[in-house]
């Protein structure tokens, strides 16, 4: 998967790292809110300062509030989603469970805890997506994530990979010619760099356990035999891989850097790898402030994150 990358019609010569971070909203997450009936006072105050945290409501966080009143019963789908989670009968209600979309129609359920939970962790914001946010606008090429692991001798090798490699990459990216020429502007004022820098995510942070779950869930096994687990993530907080520690390589981290900063070959989101974190950002008003100046939406799929379309083409005349 990590070399499956896209070759689409409609190349322009913009780094993938920047068209990603100017063109490419987030996928949104699904935060689904189960419950029996009204919500109480206090839960309905969390309720109302979670879904106005996210963008479809005056907030940045790319993600959905969806309550499902089991009550109802009118939403089976989703009921049977609550069966398996409380198949030990121990959650509590309300209660909540998070869905990542990783592409291709694909989810994955790494995250549910109580309302109150998710309200005290907040799962929309911790440190190091703060952080991350901030280094990506302030124009990191690619920010590596280092989930650290048990072992703490892994954990220490993995950062010292990644440093030593970040010295010898600078020298062996260049970023492809034309950029400015038409098809291939740049709109945000953000100088184009290439820069790479990591970010150590401690598991056993309080503040961070949604990200560590959802992160170490993709690479479980790996995880739980002690590897450390490395992410990078480019664009507006879109993770390639998560990738186990004793599989990354100079080499490996070299091919994904340089697919990072090549000319992006495919402007449909949907059709790169990767998925998009759980993030509370203004990615638009920090990179163009007024609406005037973002880039103009010249397809239906960019910018809007669409699945393909597959036109029929008519057999030629014999």
């Amino acid at each position: 998967m990590l070399l499956a990358w896209s070759s689409c019609a409609g190349a322009c010569n913009i780094p993938v790292f920047r068209y990603a971070l100017e063109r490419w909203t987030p996928d949104d997450c699904e935060v689904i809110v189960f419950h029996d009936g009204p919500f109480s006072p206090a839960d309905a105050r969390l309720m109302n300062r979670m879904t106005a945290s996210t963008d479809d409501h005056g907030g940045h966080a790319n993600a959905k509030v969806i309550a499902v009143d089991l009550a109802d019963r009118k939403d089976r789908g989703r009921e049977a989603l609550w069966q398996e989670i409380n198949a030990d009968g121990r959650a509590t209600l309300p209660y909540v469970m998070v869905r990542t979309k990783l592409g291709r129609g694909r989810t994955v359920n790494r995250w549910h805890g109580a309302l109150s939970e998710a309200d005290r962790m907040g799962i929309f914001q911790s440190p190091v997506r703060e952080q991350l946010r901030d280094r990506l606008l302030a124009g990191h090429s690619v920010v590596w994530l280092l989930v650290g692991s048990a072992d703490a001798e892994k954990t220490a090798a993995a950062k010292t990979l990644v440093e030593d490699t970040f010295k010898t990459l600078r020298s062996k990216v260049q970023l492809p010619e034309g950029i400015g020429l038409p098809g291939s502007e740049l709109y945000a004022d953000l100088p184009l760099v290439v820069k790479f820098s990591l970010l150590e995510i401690d598991p056993d942070d309080s503040k961070e356990q949604f990200l560590v779950r959802l992160l170490s869930g993709l690479r479980e096994q790996a995880f739980e035999d002690g590897e450390p687990l490395l992410v990078p993530v480019f664009g507006r907080g879109r993770a390639l891989e998560v990738i186990p520690a004793g599989d990354l390589t100079p080499r490996l981290m070299e091919e994904l850097t340089i697919f990072l900063s090549k000319a992006c070959s495919c402007q449909v989101k949907e059709q790169n790898p990767g998925f998009d974190l759980l993030i509370d950002a203004d990615w638009d008003g920090e990179l163009f402030g007024d609406v005037d100046n973002r880039p103009p939406d010249r397809s239906a799929e960019e910018g809007r994150n669409r699945n393909p379309v597959l036109v029929p083409i008519p057999q030629g005349r014999r």
